[in-house]
C-alpha cells in the first residue's frame, strides 16, 4: 500500500542512480545483494541508512556466518538493520512494518529504495504458442534446452541465477550444444559476489547446505593469515571457508568475506568446475605475497 502515491520518493535500483542530490536518509526494503550494495554505497557517502529485511538474516541464501560478519561490520559503520520485519505500507516518507515480535513500527526516510528481487519477464516472446514450459522462468536442462526441441533459453528468463556471468555461460552452453560440442551447465561452479566493503564472495555449497545434506567437512581460516590482506586492510578481518565432500575430498564450496575476494574467488570456481580435491588444491602454486594465498592456506587445514 502506498506505492503509487509515493512514486517520486520510492525508487528502484535504476531510478536511484539518477538522483541529483544525496539523500540525508534512506530506507532500503530488502537486505539481499542489491540492497546491501546500495546500503554500502550510501553509508560511505554519509547517508543515514536503514535496511528492513523480512528474513532473519541479510543476503538470503548466502553463507550465514559470512552474512552475519557483514551485518556486524555495517552495524558498526552506522547502518540500522530491521530483520524479521514485514513491510505493511508506505505513506509518503514513512514505511510501516511489523517487527519480529509482532509490533507495529514506523521508519522515516527521505528516499525509499525497493530492493526485493527480480522476476523473469516471460511476456512478449510467444511462449504460449510454442508450448515452452515455464515455472518462475523458462524451464531448461543442463544443455539449456527448453521443453520444445530446438528452442533454447539463457539469461534472466530462466529465472534462476540472474547474473551477467551466469547468462554468458548459459549462452556458451546453448551455442555449444547447437554446434554439437559437448558442454553442460554447472550452477554449483557459478560464483556470487556482493560488492560491499568488505566484499563477500561465494561459490558452491554453503555450510548450512552441507550440514543439511551430511557427508561434508568444513574448515575455515581468518583472512589475516594473509600478510598481504593485513597490509591492505588495516584493522580489518575476514574469513575464508572451504567445504569438501567427506569421502572424495572434492571441493564443494568456498565462501569468503574480505577485500578483494571478488578478484580471487575464481580459483575456487576452477576447483569446483574441474572436480579438484582439497589435496590437489594444496599443490597449486599461488603467487606470494597475495591475498589469494588464503585459499591454499585454508586448504592446508584439512
Amino acid at each position: 500500500p502506498g506505492l503509487s502515491e509515493a512514486n517520486d520518493i520510492i525508487l528502484t535500483n535504476k531510478e536511484i542512480l539518477s538522483l541529483d542530490k544525496q539523500p540525508e536518509s534512506l530506507i532500503i526494503i530488502g537486505g539481499g545483494v542489491i540492497g546491501m550494495e546500495f546500503a554500502s554505497f550510501f553509508n560511505t557517502l554519509g547517508t543515514q541508512v536503514t535496511v528492513i529485511e523480512m528474513m532473519p538474516k541479510i543476503l538470503g541464501p548466502m553463507d550465514s556466518e559470512i552474512s552475519e560478519m557483514l551485518l556486524k561490520a555495517y552495524s558498526k559503520k552506522g547502518i540500522e538493520f530491521k530483520l524479521g520485519c514485514k513491510v505493511t505500507g508506505i505513506n509518503g516518507t514513512t514505511v510501516s512494518y511489523t517487527d519480529a515480535d509482532g509490533n507495529e513500527c514506523n521508519a522515516e526516510g527521505e528516499r525509499i529504495l525497493l530492493s526485493v528481487g527480480r522476476r523473469a519477464v516471460l511476456d512478449g516472446y510467444g511462449l504460449e504458442s510454442l508450448g515452452v514450459e515455464t515455472k518462475r522462468g523458462i524451464v531448461v536442462n543442463e544443455k539449456m534446452q527448453t521443453s520444445v526441441p530446438g528452442v533454447y533459453a539463457a539469461g534472466d528468463v530462466t529465472g534462476f541465477s540472474m547474473l551477467a556471468h551466469t547468462a554468458s555461460r548459459e549462452g556458451e552452453v546453448a551455442v555449444n550444444d547447437i554446434l554439437g560440442k559437448e558442454d553442460n551447465m554447472n550452477y554449483s561452479a557459478i560464483p556470487g559476489v556482493v560488492y560491499t566493503n568488505p566484499e563477500v564472495a561465494g561459490v558452491g555449497l554453503t555450510e548450512e547446505q552441507a550440514k543439511e545434506k551430511g557427508g561434508y567437512v568444513v574448515k575455515k581460516l581468518p583472512m589475516n593469515f594473509s600478510g598481504r590482506f593485513v597490509a591492505e586492510n588495516e584493522r580489518e578481518n575476514g574469513l575464508c571457508k572451504i567445504i569438501t565432500e567427506e569421502k572424495s575430498g572434492k571441493v564443494a564450496g568456498v565462501h569468503m568475506i574480505g577485500n578483494p575476494c571478488s578478484e580471487i574467488i575464481q580459483s575456487a570456481c576452477i576447483a569446483i568446475e574441474t572436480g579438484m580435491t582439497v589435496e590437489q588444491l594444496t599443490k597449486v602454486v599461488f603467487p606470494h605475497p597475495t591475498v589469494s594465498e588464503i585459499i591454499k592456506e585454508t586448504a592446508f587445514t584439512f
